[in-house]
């Protein structure tokens, strides 16, 4: 069963939140820079990469895979609390909440005050809009 926050709840858990997309976003970053490591490092067409070389991109591989762990973990407790990652990179985030029985997204991204817009559920981000502009 999916959990509904109120507004207060979902700025009361901004915090933890913020230190999950954080080191998400982070985490992204050192993947793509290791990610063209190893591609440099990889010879091109049927050419054998030297051991020096094979050894580089096995470690690499192995710190890549350390960070697939680590950004599976914060997903995880994401989806825990029941929020919607929806972009990692800018830290973009839902928290499902109810509006007069309606299903709505209270939408943050990290680097916001707080969580100030909401979309509906059937919406994205370019259709967020104030709370203040919530149906009652």
């Amino acid at each position: 069963m999916t959990r509904f926050y109120s507004i207060d709840e979902a700025n009361a858990a901004l915090p933890e939140v913020e230190r999950i997309l954080v080191a998400l976003r982070d985490q992204r970053k050192e993947l793509i820079q290791m990610r063209d490591r190893v591609l440099d490092a990889t010879p091109d067409g049927d050419e054998t990469p030297s051991a020096g070389a094979a050894e580089q991109i096995r470690l690499l591989r192995l710190g890549m895979q350390g960070l697939i762990d680590q950004m599976q973990a914060g997903v995880a407790r994401l989806v825990d609390l029941d929020i919607t990652l929806r972009d990692i990179a800018s830290g973009l985030i839902d928290f499902p909440a109810l509006v007069s029985g309606r299903p709505v997204w209270l939408c943050y991204r990290l680097g916001e005050a707080a969580v100030e817009n909401w979309h509906a559920h059937d919406e994205g981000f370019d259709t967020r809009r104030p709370l203040r502009e919530l149906p009652t």
